[in-house]
């Protein structure tokens, strides 16, 4: 008689963290379609631009990075 509350405490705490994982793989999922839609909206974003710039939507290659030239050093 005496674990019943004890029991019953159990259960509402396995209950609630299973409705918790329900809903946190809810917003994970949510989240991974946010970003995909994210992703789809900035390329075709991309593709308008380059389109009324009149270049090609898909760059070939980036420019290399230039690195500055070394400053001298003080001679002593």
């Amino acid at each position: 008689m005496k674990n019943i509350p004890s029991l019953f405490a159990l259960v509402i705490s396995l209950a609630l963290i299973g409705f918790l994982y329900y809903r946190l793989s809810q917003t994970e999922e949510a989240l991974r379609r946010a970003e995909q839609r994210f992703t789809d909206c900035e390329q075709v974003t991309f593709q308008l631009q380059m389109q009324n710039r009149g270049g090609s939507a898909v760059p070939t290659a980036l420019p290399p990075a230039q690195k500055p030239a070394p400053k001298p050093r003080p001679q002593p």
